[in-house]
């Protein structure tokens, strides 16, 4: 059986899918109320801070549904 060689990137298609599941990670992240001097709240952020980061490498660019210290979706802008 031959083997295919590995893409060096993500299809359009699965960068879709992935953005679909940061999303669903995203809002299990900021979903629960959680105080910020506990130590789950740092632990979360830690993983939000890295989701952003990965989402950002492989996107190569800024998600709407991420925004840093809110915690609720991206609100379009008044005019």
């Amino acid at each position: 059986m031959a083997r295919s060689k590995p893409s060096k990137q993500l299809s359009p298609e699965e960068i879709e899918r992935f953005l679909t599941a940061a999303e669903a990670l995203h809002k299990s992240i900021i979903k629960p109320f959680v105080s910020p001097h506990c130590d789950h709240y740092r632990s979360t952020q830690i993983l939000h801070e890295a989701l952003l980061k990965s989402v950002r490498e492989v996107t190569g660019k800024e998600v709407e549904f991420i925004r840093w210290n809110t915690t609720g979706p991206v609100q379009p802008p008044v005019e």
